[in-house]
């Protein structure tokens, strides 16, 4: 690409590449929104890692156009995602089809062992949660929610305003 020695070529491609590549990623970022990294859904989430992925292979590219190419698609890809939240926010229905639903995996100190099995979620994992959350008590805990990127939400205190739930699947 840029010189008949090897080293210094590969040297010189993979500096210029990664430079080139992030900052396509920046100003694709800057255009689109903060948003285009959030992993508030699922889809979100498949955006980041396929753009990640396509970031280390313009990097690696061994042509001008298999660069062209990968920054192509990750500005792509950030225009479906930015396309996809927009519809979210205007369509609450839309969301259903893309994302999965929240689930409940733990009300008011008790373990849904239905909602564990379907979600493949460990009790072991759950606690985990609840220590970094400073639960002290099972007692304390309000509800615990396997949100639709994975995360898991602990919920406890005093009380639990329902809207908080609104749209968690039960467990049942």
């Amino acid at each position: 690409m840029f010189t008949d020695i090897s080293a210094l070529d590969v040297l010189l491609r993979g500096t210029l590449l990664a430079f080139i590549g992030v900052a396509w990623v920046v100003i694709c970022v800057r255009v689109i929104g903060l948003r285009a990294f959030s992993k508030m859904t699922s889809f979100d989430f498949v955006t980041t890692v396929a753009i990640g992925s396509l970031l280390a292979g313009c990097v690696q590219a061994t042509t001008w156009s298999a660069m062209a190419q990968a920054l192509i698609a990750i500005a792509a890809l950030l225009c479906i995602q930015y396309a996809v939240s927009r519809i979210r926010v205007e369509r609450d229905d839309f969301g259903g089809i893309i994302d999965n639903a929240p689930t409940l995996l733990m009300r008011n100190g008790d373990f849904l062992e239905d909602a564990l099995i379907r979600t493949r979620t460990s009790r072991s994992d759950v606690i985990a949660k609840l220590r970094e959350a400073n639960v002290l008590h099972f007692s304390q805990v309000r509800a615990v929610v396997l949100e639709t990127t994975g995360d898991i939400s602990v919920l406890h205190g005093e009380s639990l305003d329902d809207a908080l739930l609104n749209k968690v699947n039960s467990g049942a």
